[in-house]
């Protein structure tokens, strides 16, 4: 492993030390890279993870979840939603965070069945890969930022950082309801400064990148995180559950 890959190893590890107050803890697990290597990281430190995935039947996070596992083999535990009392708790959670925001009301959603699972588990602590996809260049508005350079790219990381936290604090409103907090170990302050440090180089190539995210993948393949998950392109969490797909169904 190079100094540039053992030094975010060792902010992340540090910020996960900061942040996550037990040992016993969930993760919200998608089986994609941010959360695989979370997952990876938490239990080299120690930590008594659990997997906890959420999703549709058949949903892609389910089924690519339990494909990543086989080799992890980690505790999983996994919520189907109901499609029959989807309705009435997306609208509930809609009249609590009060906003039409969709994404919000998705990952609220989302969070609200991430936490209903922990709490069946008596797992009040769930910790999130939140903070990745924003340090470094994980969306695709950081290939459209790409030809403005890297003051266009800072704009765009400061303002999906602004959005991620001001959305993981409805998040933690609705998990509430289950006493359950959800932490963002790759949101906070420290580690927000060291990210902002790594060259643009290695985190995004090109407008024409897909994967985008190198430094991060290259670390989860110099861990141990499978192959399957280290090349996995980016799904997002309401697409992956099929949570945006039913919700545009009851509207």
């Amino acid at each position: 492993m190079d100094l540039i890959n053992q030094t975010l190893l060792e902010n992340i590890k540090n910020s996960i030390s900061y942040v996550v107050p037990k040992k016993k803890i969930g993760v919200a697990f998608s089986g994609g890279v941010d959360s695989t290597l979370i997952s990876k990281i938490c239990t080299d430190m120690g930590f008594d993870i659990v997997l906890l995935t959420i999703g549709f039947s058949e949903s892609h996070d389910i089924i690519f979840s339990k494909e990543v596992n086989e080799q992890l083999n980690y505790s999983h535990h996994i919520l189907e939603i109901d499609p029959e009392s989807f309705p009435k708790i997306t609208s509930n959670i809609h009249k609590v965070i009060a906003t039409n925001n969709l994404s919000w009301n998705e990952n609220c959603i989302a969070f609200y069945y991430v936490s209903k699972l922990a709490k069946s588990l008596n797992i009040d602590i769930v910790i999130t890969g939140n903070g990745i996809d924003e340090l470094f260049c994980g969306y695709n508005a950081y290939r459209e930022a790409f030809i403005g350079g890297q003051s266009k790219i800072n704009e765009v990381i400061d303002s999906k950082l602004q959005n991620e936290l001001e959305m993981m604090k409805a998040v933690n409103v609705i998990a509430s309801e289950f006493d359950v907090k959800i932490l963002q170990p790759l949101l906070s302050v420290g580690f927000i400064k060291y990210a902002k440090t790594i060259p643009i180089s290695e985190k995004i190539h090109s407008s024409d990148d897909l994967y985008r995210k190198h430094i991060i993948r290259k670390l989860a393949n110099d861990i141990g995180v499978p192959k399957i998950s280290c090349t996995k392109r980016k799904k997002a969490l309401q697409y992956g559950s099929k949570i945006h797909k039913f919700l545009l169904k009851t509207r």
